[in-house]
């Protein structure tokens, strides 16, 4: 019944022909450009990497060797793991947490000053500069950055100008490059969220707790910092996702011992030419980052209509 109510208020609202029309593309992205292609990579994953001459004959039967070989590898036996890829997959999900927990501490600061500002000239001035580098290609500004953490790049002469250092810090292959690429890949996707819901914060309420003596810290902890919540999460939600299924940033900015888990589905589906091993690969960083984002929801009582905020 609650359902049918609000179908009659969209159409209500939208027309016939309009809400029609904004129903069938919502259809279409959601069946045709999501629910397909995970579906048909779902079904690739449970299949047998064939010629394409025994496709659909007798050999091409439902298989769980590919998610074994994730675990076990190429041997599949269960006392010996793939502790090869198994690292790698722990260390992308654990880097992606990383770089969440790096933009959520850079972005609440200001995101909170521009909340409140509520469009003042310096605030819209910020926001400008931080969106006009975004006006440059991804991969371009990964390489703008290799360049500026390289040996000869920006940051090590400046150290050794100032006599700092007395040789360039490999900042490549100690990974600060790439930590550095992802967090400011998406640092717009934590900042936004979290304005948005901050700016709709009454500051009488900060006034009031102010006059009644409550420090910053506390301010921030009761009142400001509750009201941000769906800000919060979104934001993480959308920065942990894009980080740990990312591809260009770990290619350009990784050192040799910093394999992404997306490097491997790349190599599996490009190099290799497995599609189906590449796919269940792909699952199961899918699924595990869901389970990750519901389980931390969950830990913090966020429910989807607050991301949806």
């Amino acid at each position: 019944m609650k359902n049918q109510m609000i179908f009659s208020q969209f159409f209500k609202n939208n027309g016939k022909v309009m809400g029609s029309i904004l129903m069938f593309l919502v259809l279409f992205w959601v069946v045709v450009l999501i629910l397909l292609p995970q579906l048909s990579m779902l079904d690739y994953s449970f299949h047998y990497n064939l010629p394409p001459s025994e496709v659909g004959g007798p050999k091409d039967v439902y298989t769980l060797d590919n998610y074994k070989y994730l675990l076990y590898g190429a041997d599949g036996h269960e006392g010996t793991y793939n502790t090869v890829d198994l690292m790698v997959f722990v260390r992308t999900i654990i880097a992606a947490m990383a770089v969440t927990i790096l933009d959520l501490i850079l972005c609440y600061p200001l995101a909170y000053y521009l909340g409140q500002a509520r469009g003042q000239g310096l605030a819209r001035l910020l926001v400008v500069l931080l969106i006009i580098p975004y006006w440059i290609n991804e991969i371009l500004r990964a390489f703008a950055l290799r360049i500026i953490f390289g040996d000869s790049g920006l940051i090590n002469e400046v150290m050794m100008w100032m006599h700092l250092i007395k040789e360039p810090i490999d900042f490549i292959r100690a990974d600060v490059a790439l930590y550095a690429g992802l967090g400011y890949a998406y640092i717009l996707l934590m900042l936004f969220p979290m304005y948005n819901v901050i700016e709709s914060l009454d500051r009488n309420q900060i006034e009031a707790a102010r006059d009644m003596g409550a420090s910053w810290p506390r301010i921030h902890r009761r009142i400001v910092i509750p009201h941000a919540k769906p800000g919060i999460s979104s934001g993480m939600t959308m920065v942990f996702m894009l980080s740990a299924g990312a591809l260009a940033a770990p290619q350009i900015l990784g050192g040799p011992s910093s394999l992404w888990f997306t490097q491997l589905v790349y190599q599996w589906f490009n190099d290799s030419l497995n599609w189906q091993q590449g796919a269940a690969y792909a699952i199961v960083l899918m699924i595990s980052s869901i389970i990750i984002v519901l389980t931390f929801m969950k830990i913090f009582k966020v429910n989807m209509g607050d991301i949806g905020k």
